[in-house]
């Protein structure tokens, strides 16, 4: 199967990089801070806004200083071993000129510039909680990115981890690649599933990127 594009979208933990051990430690913590572990452990956690899983466990007025209080403790566990590359990202990303990619992360731009910075990846173009209103399942965050590169939506593929992320894709009329690094395969609706970026090469043309799955 080969997928033509002139735009590649990637969502970032759980897809470029993994940081599951690091947002359990820190949100373990933060959920005990707060006095909310016993309904944390009810909230979906991966693939949305840190502001969307505050809001649903504390009052409007504590969701601010809330919201400070777990990006401090993410970005502070980066250098503690909180984040390492996926298999396949390096060599994925490597060949892809500058203006054919971009992150589109829930993580805000302290902490997704934080774990990016730690691992060597240097995004021109990044979307991040910072940018949008709406998060993912919204399309917004996907559409925001396409913009930013100049590409009909129509034209992009996004690669995710998350069920949200992928239905946010699908909604901005984009193909879809989902990876099973934090997911099953029979969680993931995707154009295509994959392992990981490791099972796939990317080919850069006059017109875009040819994405196919390796032998």
């Amino acid at each position: 199967m080969t997928i033509h594009a002139r735009a590649l979208l990637f969502d970032n933990d759980g897809t470029l990089v993994s940081s599951l051990a690091s947002v359990d430690r820190c949100w373990t913590r933060w959920a005990e801070e707060y006095g909310v572990t016993e309904a944390f452990g009810r909230v979906e956690l991966h693939g949305r806004p840190a502001v969307e899983i505050v809001a649903d466990l504390l009052p409007a007025d504590a969701v601010p200083e809330a919201l400070a209080r777990i990006e401090t403790l993410e970005v502070a566990d980066v250098p503690n071993g909180g984040v390492h590359l996926l298999p396949g990202t390096k060599a994925f990303l490597d060949p892809l000129p500058a203006d054919r990619w971009a992150v589109v992360t829930s993580a805000t731009r302290r902490l997704a510039e934080a774990r990016l910075d730690a691992v060597g990846i240097l995004p021109k173009t990044m979307v991040t909680a910072d940018d949008i209103t709406r998060g993912k399942p919204d399309p917004e965050p996907y559409l925001r990115a396409a913009r930013e590169l100049g590409v009909d939506p129509a034209h992009c593929v996004v690669f995710e981890d998350a069920p949200a992320g992928l239905a946010a894709g699908r909604a901005a009329g984009m193909t879809t690649v989902a990876l099973t690094t934090t997911h099953q395969a029979h969680e993931l609706d995707a154009d295509l599933v994959v392992r990981d970026l490791s099972a796939l090469s990317a080919l850069v043309t006059d017109g875009g990127v040819e994405i196919s799955v390796r032998g």
